[in-house]
């Protein structure tokens, strides 16, 4: 009995030992797990691992990295109590310029850091679309505009005037060259803008005139001309009157020959064909003119105004005949009166 007494405590001691033992192996493995946090792409999760480097820590969880992804720490790191492991993965977008699109995968989501990340750098005119400091999803397609300003110095001809000034000096209908007329010249600045090549702005930001333009001076005639049926003449005004007729009779002029002033004019001048009698007020005495029908009948023609008489008021003119049936047949009817042009 003794002998088996002491075998069962001897088995007990050794029981007990090893659970001592196991129970220590237990608390040690225990302490070897560790608290992390992944972020993966901005998101957060709390891992506890029992792996010994990150890289381990990846296999474990199934996590690929490939070669354009970012990781914080390098894979072989051994792993620490409260460790955060920082992973940006790659993700794709489309970058086009001038027509031409490229397929690129980049760990950043804002525009400006994506150019960055591919090695592309803007000048201070260029810019994109989305915009620089935008942030965008993957896929996105990113245009870049290059923009190139160009200052251009043109000259242009400054073409010039036609200029007519009318002149009594010349009939109507009749011109002269006065002054021949010369281009000027002038430069011009011009700024044009450029996007990607393409001409999208263009304006101009200064004009020098080099040569100013000298005008063509045409002269144009103004003195009126008349062609009648007793030839050609000009004149410097035309009016309208009534007319009638008178000759040398007592019931023309009130006198008879032999009376004082009989046949002469209140110019002094001799009645003839050619005179008549105006109101001087209206027609200066002297005045040359020319006499137009309107009736169709032949013109009385060329005269001067020497005469006056007591019912020659405003616009009323006697012309002279040397017959009293020349004077019945006139009666009275509407001319045109003509005041030469040769009176000054």
């Amino acid at each position: 009995m003794e002998k088996s007494q002491t075998h069962r405590v001897k088995a007990l001691k050794v029981f007990t030992v090893l659970a001592i033992s196991t129970t220590l192996s237990l608390g040690a493995y225990m302490l070897t797990a560790k608290d992390v946090v992944l972020t993966i792409d901005g998101k957060d999760e709390e891992v506890k691992t029992y792996s010994n480097t990150i890289e381990e820590l990846l296999d474990e969880r199934k996590i690929f990295i490939d070669k354009y992804a970012y990781i914080n720490y390098p894979l072989d790191t051994k792993l620490e109590d409260n460790m955060n492991i920082i992973i940006e993965t790659a993700k794709p977008y489309i970058i086009s310029m001038k027509g031409v699109q490229n397929e690129i995968v980049s760990i950043y989501s804002t525009v400006g850091d994506i150019l960055k990340d591919q090695n592309i750098e803007l000048d201070e005119d260029d810019y994109t679309y989305p915009h620089i400091d935008q942030e965008v999803a993957p896929g996105t397609e990113i245009a870049i505009f290059k923009v190139e300003k160009i200052m251009e110095e043109v000259e242009e001809v400054i073409p010039f005037q036609k200029l007519v000034k009318k002149t009594d000096e010349l009939d109507i209908g009749n011109e002269r060259l006065a002054q021949e007329g010369e281009n000027g010249l002038k430069k011009i600045k011009i700024s044009k803008t450029y996007e990607n090549g393409q001409l999208v702005k263009e304006e101009v930001v200064d004009e020098i005139v080099v040569k100013e333009a000298v005008p063509e001076i045409v002269e144009r005639g103004t003195r009126s001309v008349k062609t009648s049926s007793r030839g050609t003449f000009r004149y410097s005004k035309v009016l309208t009157m009534t007319a009638t007729a008178y000759d040398l009779s007592y019931e023309s002029t009130g006198k008879r020959p032999g009376d004082r002033w009989y046949g002469i004019t209140a110019s002094g001048t001799k009645a003839r064909p050619g005179v008549v009698a105006v109101d001087p007020n209206v027609i200066p005495l002297g005045t040359k003119l020319y006499v137009e029908s309107l009736d169709g009948t032949p013109d009385y023609g060329f005269c001067v105004a020497e005469d006056t008489g007591g019912a020659i008021k405003g616009n009323k003119i006697d012309l002279f005949f040397e017959t009293a049936e020349e004077v019945r047949r006139f009666g009275r009817r509407k001319v045109r009166v003509y005041i030469l042009d040769n009176n000054r």
